[in-house]
């Protein structure tokens, strides 16, 4: 059996910790399985790297920033493999160029375009552990890039399609993925199993435990993952294909995001091409918008010209800039005003049962309503439901939500 075991930086924040990440890949391979270790840098060293970088540039070159930021993974599998030698364990460290990770050229935020593990498999062969650097490749040119945030997960998950590994382990400082944040719910329970879709969608809506980019590679090639927390042997939460019991539960999670800022465009002329110009200009800055509402207004009058308020979401860090952009296309389309708000927040409902359970909507409603607590926003997908409220009540939202769908109690 082939394994993939990914650590990430709380895991390895100091020497003692990297030995027993050291002692738990050695233990495995004594079970009789193949391990490549995927290694993030120790806790808060891309900051102290980002911010020495800073103190030398105010505004440092991409290009020049990955190779300062990179040297945090290489001093991580360089520890873990000296402390594996000390252990009289055979072991192989890699860099993430070393380890045939490819990339496109897009410094800071890079993605994998391609691997090459024929170097791993040739130690793997010798019997040794392999040492990989997560978050890191080489582009095109020959110069190393980093993957942005979440990329040492990205890294794990790519091995393990390219190595064919049988499973792809992630340990980290939580024991698996929750109904909701246990931080909010006292009531939050470890799933045993969740779906791709629905760890996408609670990735996207605020979870943190895993990242976008790597859950999609996990589903696209079928690779099931563990999360699972790096100081114990308890099983986590194996994300997988669905299955016909997770069905059976409308609901499997509640996540709340308060990092969300809403613009309104009021009385916009209700023309062919108005959405298009404002979202245009959105989508230029690299902005990414999150939901969206237009409300028509209707009169009988064909003589004067039909209006309407045009909302969206946006992350909180891009509210200024947003808003910016729009003081200047307000006046471009003729709209008459422009509100923001940055004291929102989104909770959202997520389960692939809702396919085929009517009423998840309804209860959701009633149950912000029992509480006083307004819907300013909605969005819906096949598998998700999400509402914009003031942020003070998030909290509230969440724990009131997860008890109406009694998501305390074990799954079926």
């Amino acid at each position: 059996m082939r394994v993939i075991q990914k650590y990430g930086g709380s895991s390895v924040a100091t020497l003692e910790l990297i030995r027993g990440v050291a002692k738990r890949a050695i233990a495995t391979k004594n079970e009789g399985h193949e391990v490549v270790v995927v290694l993030s840098a120790m806790k808060g060293e891309t900051d102290r790297l980002i911010e020495l970088a800073k103190k030398a540039h105010p505004n440092p070159e991409p290009r020049e920033l990955d190779n300062i930021v990179a040297t945090g993974e290489q001093v991580s599998i360089g520890l873990f493999a000296l402390v594996c030698q000390g252990f009289g364990e055979k072991v192989k460290s890699f860099l993430g160029f070393q380890a045939g990770v490819k990339t496109d050229d897009h410094h800071g935020r890079a993605r994998i375009t391609d691997l090459d593990p024929s170097r791993i498999r040739t130690e793997l062969a010798k019997g040794r552990i392999v040492a990989v650097a997560g978050f890191q490749g080489i582009d095109r040119h020959g110069d190393l890039t980093t993957l942005g945030r979440g990329g040492s997960d990205a890294t794990a998950v790519a091995l393990a399609i390219g190595l064919k590994a049988d499973i792809c382990e992630i340990y980290t400082d939580v024991d698996g993925i929750y109904t909701t944040d246990p931080h909010i719910c006292e009531k939050a329970r470890k799933m045993e199993r969740i779906s791709y879709e629905e760890m996408l969608e609670l990735a996207s809506l605020g979870a943190k435990v895993m990242e976008i980019r790597s859950v999609e590679l996990g589903m696209n090639y079928g690779v099931a993952i563990h999360v699972r927390h790096a100081h114990s042997q308890a099983t986590g939460t194996l994300i997988l294909k669905e299955d016909s019991d997770m069905e059976k539960t409308p609901v499997r999670g509640v996540t709340l995001s308060v990092n969300e800022a809403r613009i309104t465009l009021l009385k916009v002329p209700d023309l062919p091409g108005v959405a298009s110009r404002i979202l245009g200009l959105v989508a230029k800055a690299g902005i990414v918008v999150d939901m969206i509402i237009q409300n028509r207004s209707y009169n009988d009058n064909p003589e004067t010209e039909k209006m309407t308020d045009f909302s969206f979401t946006v992350p909180l860090n891009d509210y200024a800039q947003t808003l910016e952009l729009m003081e200047a296309a307000a006046q471009e389309i003729g709209a008459e005003r422009i509100v923001g708000d940055e004291d929102i927040a989104k909770v959202s409902l997520v389960g692939v049962g809702m396919r085929n359970h009517a009423g998840v909507a309804a209860l959701m409603f009633q149950t912000l309503a029992k509480e006083s607590i307004n819907i300013s926003m909605i969005s819906t997908s096949e598998i998700k439901i999400s509402c914009v409220i003031e942020k003070k009540y998030g909290e509230l939202a969440v724990r009131a939500l997860h008890d109406s769908f009694e998501l305390d109690k074990a799954q079926k």
